[in-house]
């Protein structure tokens, strides 16, 4: 039987699902942090097991983006993803305000999955290109940050994030 839990994702929730699918990996602390400072998430259980996940990131009102919207390759087909979509965008719609902006970034080949759900695919005649960058771009699978590279960082992150760090 599945379960649906709301703003249930731990670390190790995210880190595990995510390695399934051969996602970008992080480093734990990074992705404390991260979680840390997601607006809503949700975990679908199969039993104890956790088999599907998704987050939102954003502002709260007008910028919603969704994130690591991920099932287990051993439960997908089975309309998981579908529950993870319609929590978050049933959170969504809870909060935004009139014409606020949801975006995500789909994976190859699971466009049509976002379009059953409103999404469109870009550039249209109205709008752009979607754009991306990587910001310090490591290996694909090298969570485990290099020491001496990361002591060159001028500021301590935790502080930067919260305001008190470096800015333009």
């Amino acid at each position: 039987m599945l379960t649906v839990k709301q703003d249930a994702l731990t670390p190790d929730i995210y880190m595990t699902l995510r390695h399934k699918v051969n996602f970008q990996e992080y480093a734990r602390e990074d992705v404390e942090m991260a979680l840390e400072r997601t607006l809503f998430s949700v975990v679908v259980f199969q039993g104890d097991k956790p088999v599907g996940m998704g987050r939102v990131v954003g502002d709260g009102r007008i910028a919603f983006f969704i994130k690591d919207v991920v099932v287990d390759p051993g439960y997908q087909r089975q309309s998981i993803g579908t529950l993870v979509m319609k929590t978050i965008l049933d959170y969504i719609e809870a909060w935004a305000c009139p014409n606020a902006y949801v975006g995500l970034m789909s994976t190859p080949k699971m466009e049509a999955f976002y379009e059953k759900f409103g999404f469109v695919k870009r550039p249209t005649e109205d709008m752009g290109h979607g754009m991306v960058k990587f910001v310090n771009r490591m290996p694909k699978h090298d969570h485990n940050h290099d020491v001496e590279k990361e002591e060159e960082v001028q500021y301590d992150k935790k502080a930067h994030h919260l305001g008190y760090g470096p800015r333009d």
